[in-house]
């Protein structure tokens, strides 16, 4: 379908700009036969602009830009999958098992071996492929979304995304995703502006301007194109997302190509009607998908330890066959030929019981005896857990507590090979944008004149006043929830409604009302409603409005529906601000290209009057900079410059005569600050007509310089006008974060888990971040660590110019002196509430990850109370990731939700996508997503412990089970004088891991609980039992293996004891084997269930009727077994009815080996919770006898102790704010104490 093209908007928004978009000017070279080639390795990629079709052959032949996330394809599953399967120790066993049944060796049928194992590997396999074509099929929403390319003669039309090729023209209207890598061509804007954000990319909020090259400008709509050619080389695809180089040949002219032209896949056009690119790396090849890496193969911890296990059972097998062996080479040679009745003489040939060679028949019988004692290596262990893990996943997705309603999405169990792993979390490393954060300022609060205005609390306030409401009540809890500064209302504060913390300012103990209007969350009637005329400072406090609503570079967008004003701003902060000058009756309405327009309600009480403020220059900010200037002209024709920006930047270029109100807005800023708000410090300067003059010619002069030295030219001039300003106020606004992430991070905080924050946006915004999300808190010690001293870093522009050129070597060393000096800070540090944070920016980081220096780096991360690491690319997102995964050893959880983000939720032990707006890219990299950060408590807090729990007893079980059921084989094997005989039927054997004891097993795996979802959330650091591995390390396995051990011993040795020398029937016969196996097989069956019994904590109907239901189909079995035809029973014909049931041996043998074998395990676990109890075992015993209810105190305590010591979090904040405000409160009342004096006597009465 034919578009034609847009009418375009004439603005050149390219000249507000100082720092940004610079164009070369006139092409690289004007010779008639320009050079089109770039020098080096790298750069020989070669785009035939507006024809993709010479890009599908030789010798170019680009891929395509189909992408795909999953671990197999149609040639690659069998291969694979079966590689994957065969990793597992047990499985090879089982595969030369299963190999070796097809010979006379064998001491079982070829189909009893290789069915199992078929079956295991089958499902396994059948697993992997259900969930790799699950992230097919998300892969496919990506590759089937629509662009509009350029189809020939002008006309463009949709095409799926996968469908796009090198070369395409391809037009992206606004608020669409790039679908590839594109070089911009024209936009909407008449001088080829656009605005993209790369939120998905490297987590900035901040919109970047793009730029277009002149010389392309003409293609300006579809008609344009239909003859345009073109031909640019540039560098190979490569995972650098701020780099670029390339030449465009075009009307036989030659352009240099630089990143502000090129638009990256993922991000997405803001703010910009359209734009005309053409596709340079597609697929695979874009440099987003570079930043990816392949998906790997993950197991648990728990899974490897597995396999130290099976080595261990396999050398206990291999030993056991060995002593068969060599036991049965020496009856073969010694005593073998007084066995006439066995006719060893007519063997024949055969060398399994030939007399002449007793040492080849032992090495046959080695074979027979690793085959027969096959059971000690469990193969239906794999098919189990796999079972559980998927049942548990099943759990997981279908928890209701953690389905978003907003956006219908479930949590989801992308794979359930690592439900284990999120139960032993140690540090988890999450994503900053679109994670923690939903991209939302509120302004809340602003000091002007020294006034501080806002009565709204923020959630630090709120929460602290409910603790100390609570503390002077009495500390009183109601329902036994205990304190919750989160929940609403004030029911844990006793009677008091509101309380003062300081300066005057009372916080009420309520839940903040929800605001009205999108950003603006202020309130306090001083200001609202023009009554701020009354105020002291009314001239003051207007300057502060107008500077709200002219010192920025957004643009207003009007909503046709409700006739107000929408703002396209390049940070979240500049939205608020408009927002909060709007309310104030200040109303940032239109811009051209050298005004803004304001309409005032204030101070005429009469219509709105629009104003007209010239914008003659604008400095913006950067992360250098940390400000941002505009020079305007009133309509009274005063020059006036207006500042916003960080604090200590502003006093530091404040006159003095403009440091009239900076010991109170200091003051207000601290107080900001604790309260967790992020602030900016606003002033202003009047400029002299040949003031102003002077400075913009040479200002001119340096902003059209080219040359290596041009930003430090800006900067010199900059500094010249940024100076002798005159403080107005500041501002502070709420960081929104996403719902429940102060929380989460406390709870997670509490249950000893630390927390990283990996981020590509600027350290200011990640540091305020920090703070909102109680990560950081004052009175935090911040080491930021960056390429270059913040000591040395002045304002004069030479000296940094200077600084710049420090050789790459002092830099490195200025960076490892920087950490060495942080690590002895710390180990110096005596007071115990002291916390650090470590704040590290990519550039450090790119030399604090190099092999000589990253292990003291992590040592100093290590040491540090919280993480933050910003302005890192993806790469370096997955190397920190890698370096704390292999430098701790521990378990690592990444989280994230933008493409960015792919690289470490790969290479984290666990990782996690959150499902947002922003595109799918991490959910489909991930191995568990939920729809917000939120929900990880509950994933990792109550389904990672419980799943952990299960596994790891599960597993232990299934080894104690099998030891106590193969080792008889081989009592029984040497009581036979190593005869290879077995004691059980061919078919006890088959059901007792089939269908006798499996479903028990799985039941435990899938429903114990040793306490209940809510009670992990009260006592998280029962989370910590899973990162100390308490229920999986050597001492608790091996310790199931001697119960195993022990009850194969009670189980042979009492049975044959018992049975060998009296009568059995009540003939007097004695049992034969066929009544011994049984009984043993029966006794068997009590023990193993009735000690899973012992091992739950949690009941439900289905478990007991698994347990019960084992035991019943067992008597079962046998009746019908012993019921069928001799032909098929053999020795058990008729074997219960007639032999055992009537026996009283058999039920009394049966009874005394079931105790002998559990009473070990009962004494044990009866000791340890009298003397030794765990966190849950004293839990369970309060939730029992209702002390949780009936004494409110002692749950109260113990709720208190189930929190592991912490510095991060809202409760170590809380707790610091409770610690500075009653030391106040003890300096007040001691200064009081101070000035009591005893007055000297009146003289009347002298």
């Amino acid at each position: 379908m034919a578009r034609t093209g847009r009418i375009r908007e004439k603005l050149r928004w390219s000249k507000i700009y100082t720092f940004s978009c610079i164009r070369p000017t006139g092409s690289m070279t004007a010779d008639a036969s320009p050079s089109l080639s770039l020098p080096g390795p790298g750069h020989s990629r070669v785009v035939r602009c507006n024809q993709p079709h010479a890009h599908r052959r030789n010798p170019l032949n680009y891929p395509s830009n189909y992408i795909s996330t999953t671990k197999y394809n149609i040639v690659t599953f069998l291969p694979k999958a079966i590689f994957e399967q065969f990793r597992r120790v047990a499985n090879l066993y089982f595969l030369l098992a299963a190999c070796l049944s097809v010979t006379s060796i064998s001491p079982f049928s070829p189909v009893s071996m290789i069915a199992p194992l078929a079956f295991v590997v089958g499902l396994s396999m059948a697993k992997e492929a259900l969930e790799d074509w699950r992230r097919f099929v998300q892969d496919m929403k990506v590759n089937i979304r629509k662009a509009i390319v350029h189809k020939g003669n002008g006309r463009f039309g949709n095409k799926f995304w996968h469908k796009i090729r090198v070369g395409d023209v391809v037009k992206v209207e606004k608020n669409q995703f790039f679908p590839a890598d594109l070089l911009l061509l024209s936009s909407s804007y008449e001088d080829g502006i656009c605005y993209v954000e790369t939120m998905n990319l490297d987590g900035e909020t901040n919109l970047k301007v793009k730029r277009s090259l002149e010389v392309t400008l003409p293609l300006e709509d579809d008609q344009s194109f239909n003859d345009f050619s073109a031909t640019i080389q540039c560098e190979d695809p490569n995972s650098s997302l701020y780099t670029f180089v390339g030449n465009l040949e075009y009307e036989r002219q030659v352009y240099a190509l630089d990143p502000s032209q090129i638009l990256l896949r993922d991000s997405k056009l803001r703010n910009t009607s359209y734009i005309y690119g053409v596709v340079i790396f597609t697929g695979h090849d874009t440099k987003v998908m570079q930043n990816a890496t392949e998906s790997p193969s993950k197991r648990s911890r728990i899974e490897k330890k597995m396999d130290y296990i099976i080595y261990i059972l396999f050398t206990v097998l291999v030993l056991v066959s060995l002593i068969s062996s060599i036991g049965f080479a020496v009856k073969t040679k010694f005593e073998m030929p007084e066995w006439w009745y066995l006719q060893p003489q007519r063997v024949g040939d055969s060398h399994l019981y030939n007399l002449s060679t007793p040492g080849l028949s032992g090495i046959f019988h080695l074979v027979t005896a690793l085959i027969l004692y096959g059971y000690l290596i469990p193969i239906s262990l794999y098919v189990s857990i796999e079972v559980v893990k998927v049942l548990q996943a099943m759990f997981i997705n279908q928890d209701l507590q953690m389905y978003d309603e907003e956006t219908g999405n479930p949590a989801q169990a992308r794979t359930s090979n690592l439900n284990e792993e999120l139960g032993q979390v140690d540090t988890i490393l999450s994503d900053k944008t679109g994670t923690l954060t939903c991209n939302q300022m509120d302004f809340l609060k602003c000091s002007i004149a020294g006034f501080s205005y806002g009565l709204r609390s923020s959630e630090v306030e709120i929460a602290a006043a409910k603790q100390i409401a609570s503390e002077e009540s009495g500390g009183s809890v109601q329902n036994g929830s205990g304190i919750d500064y989160w929940e609403n209302g004030g029911s844990s504060c006793g009677s008091s409604p509101e309380i003062k913390l300081e300066g005057g300012i009372t916080c009420k103990i309520e839940k903040a009302r929800k605001p009205m209007i999108k950003g603006f969350s202020f309130e306090d009637d001083r200001l609202m409603q023009g009554n701020w005329l009354s105020e002291p400072d009314p001239d003051v406090i207007l300057l502060f409005f107008r500077i709200l609503a002219v010192c920025h570079t957004a643009i207003p967008e009007l909503d046709e529906e409700t006739g107000s004003f929408t703002y396209e701003a390049e940070s979240p902060d500049e939205g608020a601000f408009l927002v909060a000058a709007r309310e104030f009756g200040f109303e940032f309405c239109r811009r051209t290209q050298t005004s803004v327009f304001v309409r005032e309600r204030y101070p005429s009480s009469a219509d709105p009057i629009e104003r007209e403020f010239k914008i003659l220059n604008l400095l913006e900010f950067n992360s250098k900079r940390k400000r941002m200037s505009v020079v305007i002209r009133d309509e009274n024709g005063q020059v006036l410059l207006l500042c916003k920006g960080a604090d200590s930047i502003i006093f530091d270029r404040l006159s003095k005569n403009g440091r009239m109100y900076e010991v109170d807005t200091s003051k207000h800023l601290n107080e900001y600050g604790e309260a967790g708000l992020r602030t900016l410090a606003l002033a202003y300067r009047k400029l002299e007509e040949s003031e102003y003059s002077t400075w913009n010619t040479d200002f001119l002069k340096a902003k059209t310089a080219i040359g290596p030295d041009r930003e430090a030219q800006l900067e010199q001039a900059s500094d010249m006008i940024e100076k002798e300003l005159i403080l107005v106020g500041a501002t502070a606004v709420e960081d929104k974060l996403q719902k429940g992430v102060p929380q989460c991070i406390d709870k997670l905080a509490q249950a000893g888990l630390k927390i990283w924050v990996l981020t590509g946006d600027k350290m200011e915004t990640a540091i305020n971040i920090g703070f909102s999300c109680s990560l950081l808190r004052q009175g935090m010690k911040q080491i930021c660590i960056s390429p270059v001293n913040k000591d040395l870093i002045t304002q004069d522009a030479n000296k940094a110019l200077v600084l710049s050129l420090v050789t790459e070597q002092a830099v490195k060393e200025d960076i490892q002196k920087q950490i060495t000096n942080a690590s002895q800070m710390i180990k110096l540090e005596t007071d115990p509430h002291a916390a650090s944070a470590l704040i590290i920016d990519g550039k450090a980081l790119t030399y604090a990850l190099e092999e000589d220096m990253k292990q003291q780096f992590l040592s100093l991360a290590v040491d540090c109370a919280s993480v933050i690491c910003c302005r890192v690319s993806p790469k370096q997102k997955a190397l920190v990731t890698r370096l704390v995964k292999e430098g701790t050893g521990k378990v690592t959880l990444a989280i994230g939700d933008g493409a960015n983000d792919v690289g470490m939720i790969q290479e984290a032990d666990i990782g996690v996508g959150i499902s947002g707006v922003e595109g799918m890219q991490a959910v489909m990299a991930s191995d568990f997503s939920i729809s917000q950060f939120r929900y990880l408590e509950r994933l990792l807090v109550v389904h990672g412990h419980w799943c952990y729990k299960r596994i790891a007893q599960m597993i232990c079980y299934f080894f104690y089970k099998n030891i106590a059921f193969g080792l008889t084989l081989f009592y029984f094997e040497a009581y036979t004088g190593f005869s290879g005989q077995s004691v059980y039927d061919d078919w006890y054997m088959i059901l007792f891991n089939v269908i006798l004891t499996s479903l028990p097993v799985i039941s435990l795996g899938v429903f114990e609980q040793d306490v209940s979802s809510e009670v992990c959330l009260q006592f998280p650091a029962l989370y910590q039992q899973g990162p100390k591995n308490l229920f999986f390390d050597w001492y608790r396995i091996i310790g199931w293996m001697s119960n195993g051990l022990y009850s194969s011993l009670m189980i042979f040795f009492l049975n044959i004891g018992i049975f060998f020398t009296q009568a059995f029937r009540q003939g007097g016969q004695t049992a034969d084997m066929a009544a011994i196996g049984t009984t043993m097989f029966t006794c068997i069956i009590w023990a193993v269930n009735m000690q899973i019994s012992l091992t739950m904590c949690h009941f439900t109907w289905i478990q007991i009727v698994l347990v019960c239901g084992s035991i019943a189909t067992w008597y079962l079995f046998l009746l019908a077994y012993g019921e069928s035809s001799p032909l098929i029973s053999g020795n058990a014909f008729h074997i219960l009815v007639e032999a055992l049931a009537p026996s009283p041996v058999f039920w009394s043998v049966t009874l005394l080996v079931t105790a002998a074998c559990n009473l070990p395990y009962l004494i044990h676990i009866s000791y340890q919770r009298l003397y030794n109890p765990m966190d849950h075992h004293v839990i369970q015993e309060i939730k029992y006898y209702k002390k949780d209810v009936e004494d409110q105190c002692m749950w109260t305590r113990e709720r208190s102790k189930a929190r592991s010591a912490t510095k991060i979090g809202f409760t170590a904040r809380v707790d610091a704010k409770i610690r500075q405000l009653k030391g106040k409160l003890h300096m007040k009342v001691s200064s009081l104490s101070a000035q009591t004096v005893v007055l000297p006597p009146s003289p009347d009465v002298l």
